[in-house]
């Protein structure tokens, strides 16, 4: 059935050609956006490109938002730049990922102990440092320029499993790395943009920290939770139930008496637990769900890929001005910081001592960042057009860089 999108997209494609000759523009530009979602559609019935089809639903997301910006970034006088959708939606990209992982992820790193520890290395090393020669070079606008050092100070993601996986390389290293990085990136992109973006823009190391355990913690502590659940015996299960149950009552408390307890302004350390609790309520909330429909797993990385093309969209229409005065600059920019995690990822990794197979995996942990945790942070400090663009750019070349030389490696292999 997709293989007659794909005949759809080129008729879309078509029309639009002759329109845009007639100077039908209008109709034209309807017509790019209606066949490009046609070929995203249509792309997975044709094998070789099936890999490539999350990246071309990223493709049509950069394209839609610069075609309309004003119409996306207002749909139905809902402002999708909205902080607390962000907020939601990063929740849920996270959460996707988190379901994907385990807690005996973590036990990974009795096994590769070097191989994580080299890779630990090479995230927090690598990318930031390069991000920020990168943004001094080409002399960026400040915000865009602490963008590319947020993009290379982001932890791993889903991505970098995906693409280590396809490679046939050492998918338990992958998968310890991107957990164990995760798991520390409130410290350690926090610290990273203080050293690094700092010396383009304030950042508020506390406030950063925060944001960062809500959108990175939180969800990946809710999908722990579910897993918990899920492996555990029963006095286990039973001990997390009673403590979302405290958990529970306390967010009532709250939202009751928040006012009368502690005024309009609520302290930090309040927030925190709340979200820590909402954490633990809606793990066990989810694994009573997945109780009932056992497959809902499976669906979860959609749904975290969903949230990644809608921070696409959404940034790119934000950031169009900006992206159409520097956009081939920007993807250049991308190109290098990209193939440079590559290169020095496998290049360190080999002189650590690390075989060929776990040095690829690491060279995809290095070159493969977490978009969805840099566009959540930009939108969480209200700078989605500016520090979230880098993020719109880079995505889509992670994902073409990423499935070339995953298969290139998998002949190899």
């Amino acid at each position: 059935m997709r293989k007659y999108f794909l005949y759809i997209a080129f008729l879309f494609l078509l029309v639009s050609a002759i329109s845009f000759g007639i100077e039908t523009y209008w109709f034209s530009k309807l017509c790019v956006v209606c066949g490009l979602i046609s070929f995203a559609i249509g792309i997975g019935s044709v094998k070789a490109l099936a890999n490539y089809q999350y990246t071309f639903w990223i493709v049509t997301a950069v394209v839609s938002g610069l075609i309309y910006p004003k119409e996306i970034l207002n749909v139905g006088g809902i402002d999708l730049r909205n902080k607390w959708l962000i907020l939601i939606i990063v929740q849920l990209v996270m959460f996707g990922m988190g379901t994907q992982m385990s807690i005996k992820d973590f036990i990974g790193i009795k096994k590769s102990g070097r191989g994580v520890l080299v890779g630990l290395l090479c995230q927090f090393t690598i990318m930031p440092v390069i991000g920020f020669l990168i943004a001094k070079a080409f002399q960026f606008e400040p915000e865009i320029a602490a963008g590319i050092v947020l993009i290379g100070s982001c932890s791993s993601g889903l991505a970098s499993n995906v693409m280590t996986y396809i490679a046939k390389g050492d998918l338990v290293l992958s998968v310890t790395v991107t957990a164990i990085s995760t798991l520390t990136a409130p410290i350690m992109t926090t610290f990273l943009m203080k050293v690094f973006a700092g010396t383009f823009i304030e950042i508020d190391f506390l406030t950063m920290m925060m944001n960062i355990v809500k959108i990175v913690l939180v969800p990946l502590i809710a999908a722990m939770i579910h897993d918990a659940l899920k492996i555990y015996n029963s006095k286990t299960r039973a001990f997390i139930f009673k403590i979302s149950m405290i958990c529970g009552l306390w967010l009532l408390l709250v939202l009751f008496l928040s006012e009368t307890i502690f005024g309009k302004t609520m302290p930090n350390v309040i927030i925190i637990i709340n979200f820590l609790c909402a954490a633990f309520v809606v793990g066990v909330l989810y694994h009573m769900v997945y109780k009932s429909f056992c497959k809902i797993d499976s669906y979860m990385p959609l749904f975290s890929m969903f949230g990644i093309v809608y921070f696409t969209l959404v940034t790119t229409a934000a950031g169009s001005e900006n992206l159409l005065e520097i956009g081939l600059l920007l993807f250049l920019a991308a190109i290098l910081h990209n193939s440079a995690g590559y290169v020095f990822g496998y290049a360190i990794s080999r002189i650590g001592g690390l075989s060929k197979k776990q040095s690829q995996t690491i060279a995809f942990e290095v070159g493969l960042q977490n978009g969805g945790m840099a566009s959540g942070l930009a939108g969480a400090m209200g700078k989605l057009a500016t520090l979230g663009l880098a993020a719109a750019v880079f995505s889509p070349w992670m994902n073409i860089s990423g499935s070339v030389l995953a298969n290139f490696w998998r002949k190899r292999n």
